[in-house]
């Protein structure tokens, strides 16, 4: 059987001749495809070569087709609608949807953002499962490799590929056991909050590091001791809960844990910068309407209002 070199066919002489056949007039399939009636004219002699075949023949009726032509419509239609789903973007229903996502995170998205996505996937795509990763280096290179479908939370990546898309700004309070003795003493002044006993978080940086608190307190003349360096959100605030310990992390952690432990929430007494929690995908799955989806329900629950406590 003699191979075609399909590299050396104009494909889109099949749409033409899709046309030919349904409307049997050089005009109106010249209109359907977008051609002017000369293009087409010469298609129609394109195709008589390449199939070696009249395939329309004029008649008092008009333009008939041919046996061979008659016999090519059927499969014809057949190819051009499969080319046609090929290319058109899959439908996506999360309904349908198996599996696992796996989002590269630390504890306190974990707490914040995981009940509100977790019921959003009972309600949309009650077969998907959440794997969580712990956030760190090797993320970016998950997210490169497709072993991590998302990350979340504080990045800075200049490196091409990579999409970023900021979920919400995010700022610092302060948080102490709910009976501390410096509640007692009036309003919290810098001089008092340097005076503290501090815990700090090391989560994404070296623990030997200066971090923003330490930061805004040099810029008053003023520095304090940190007694705790630890990299978990979660267990420094109970640490603070049972102790004289006063810790700075971020306002919906500290909103959600303070309706769960004993603790007193204020704002810092010291000029302390906002940031955004983003989410971070690479250019491999942007186009994923599964993809695309996820990070839709990942914007939609991080934009939902925080609950009351």
């Amino acid at each position: 059987m003699r191979e075609v070199n399909l590299a050396g066919i104009d494909l889109n002489l099949l749409v033409a001749l899709a046309a030919l056949l349904d409307e049997r007039n050089v005009t109106r399939a010249a209109g359907r495809v977008g051609l002017s009636q000369p293009a087409m004219s010469r298609a129609l002699g394109r195709l008589r070569a390449l199939f070696g075949d009249k395939l329309l023949v004029r008649t008092a009726a008009g333009l008939e087709p041919t046996p061979r032509a008659e016999a090519l419509a059927a499969p014809l239609a057949r190819v051009l609608a499969e080319v046609g789903r090929m290319v058109q973007p899959p439908d996506f229903d999360p309904a349908a949807q198996t599996g696992t996502v796996r989002i590269a995170t630390v504890d306190y998205q974990t707490v914040v953002l995981l009940p509100r996505l977790l019921a959003h996937f009972a309600e949309v795509a009650p077969n998907l499962d959440v794997e969580v990763v712990l956030h760190g280096p090797a993320a970016e290179e998950g997210i490169a490799s497709g072993t991590i479908d998302l990350a979340i939370g504080v990045f800075d990546v200049a490196e091409a590929g990579y999409y970023q898309q900021t979920l919400y700004r995010e700022d610092f309070a302060c948080v102490v056991r709910a009976d501390h003795p410096a509640l007692q003493d009036g309003p919290m002044t810098a001089e008092r909050f340097a005076g503290l006993r501090h815990a700090f978080l090391t989560v994404g940086r070296d623990s030997s590091r200066a971090g923003f608190v330490d930061a805004a307190l040099d810029r008053l003349g003023l520095a304090r001791r940190i007694v705790l360096r630890t990299p978990h959100f979660l267990a420094a605030p109970l640490i603070v809960a049972e102790s004289d310990l006063v810790l700075t992390l971020p306002r919906r952690l500290a909103e959600h844990l303070r309706a769960m432990v004993p603790l007193a929430v204020f704002d810092p007494p010291v000029p302390m910068p906002a940031f955004a929690i983003t989410q971070l995908w690479h250019e491999r799955r942007h186009g994923d309407p599964a993809h695309a989806w996820l990070r839709a329900a990942v914007l939609t629950c991080a934009a939902a209002p925080r609950p009351t406590t």
